[in-house]
């Protein structure tokens, strides 16, 4: 998927002149965390989201830092923090030059650039002009989306015992001695592990192939130093109401 098959079309901006209280009351007013700012031209400048209003000399959150602290930062650090605590201005709290994406941008590289900046929200560009928005939000209604989707008619038994078995083996945390049994749907796992986070690896790749409805697992755990031999849990839970 792309950034256009996701991306929130109708853009809110404001302009470098707004005021920081206009801004705020326009995000609450929206529903939204953070607006683009763009200048007469509609060329995007920059972006202005809720983390810009933390520190707030209005409701007491400036920045207290130690004469230390404040030496070794310089008098050019304490400056940008006082305008940003106390401008009135949108363009004296915005980030600019922010972070971008076009449309065609995949949602692999959205997502690392948002991990990579820190970043909840990105702007998509054609040239200069702002066509839309991603945000985390975005991400979650392509996810959510996903469970909408039309049934994939080959998922019988045969083809979903195949299917998982194709994607564990390509792993390096495939359990040994894999052994995988589909009835309508159901899967049965079972095989050795010698890491426990595979286990759950294991149960995860077979919750994401099309038909499957549930994942029983019995997946033994085994110490390749001393030998020592765990049944999975829920074989054991089993074992004792048995």
């Amino acid at each position: 998927m792309r950034a256009h098959q996701i991306m929130t079309r109708s853009v809110i901006s404001v302009t470098p002149d707004t005021s920081i209280v206009e801004a705020a009351n326009i995000m609450l007013k929206r529903h939204v965390s953070g607006l683009t700012v763009v200048d007469e031209t509609g060329k995007l400048v920059g972006v202005v989201s809720e983390g810009d209003f933390i520190r707030r000399s209005e409701i007491g959150t400036g920045r207290k830092r130690g004469r230390w602290l404040r030496f070794i930062l310089g008098p050019g650090k304490s400056a940008s923090d006082f305008v940003h605590e106390h401008g009135r201005k949108v363009s004296e709290v915005m980030t600019d030059s922010p972070v971008t994406i076009t449309e065609d941008t995949a949602l692999a590289e959205i997502v690392a650039l948002m991990e990579r900046n820190n970043i909840k929200r990105l702007p998509v560009v054609r040239g200069d002009k702002v066509v839309g928005i991603v945000s985390r939000a975005n991400l979650l209604q392509a996810v959510a989306g996903l469970a909408r989707e039309v049934p994939d008619p080959t998922a019988d038994d045969d083809h979903i015992r195949s299917r998982i078995i194709d994607t564990m083996e390509k792993s390096d945390w495939c359990p040994f001695g894999l052994n995988v049994i589909v009835r309508n749907g159901i899967v049965h796992l079972s095989g050795v592990i010698t890491e426990e986070r595979a286990r759950q690896a294991a149960i995860v790749a077979a919750e994401n192939v099309e038909g499957v409805k549930k994942v029983h697992d019995h997946l033994c755990w085994v110490d390749t130093m001393s030998g020592v031999y765990l049944n999975s849990p829920e074989d054991d839970e089993l074992a004792k109401a048995s």
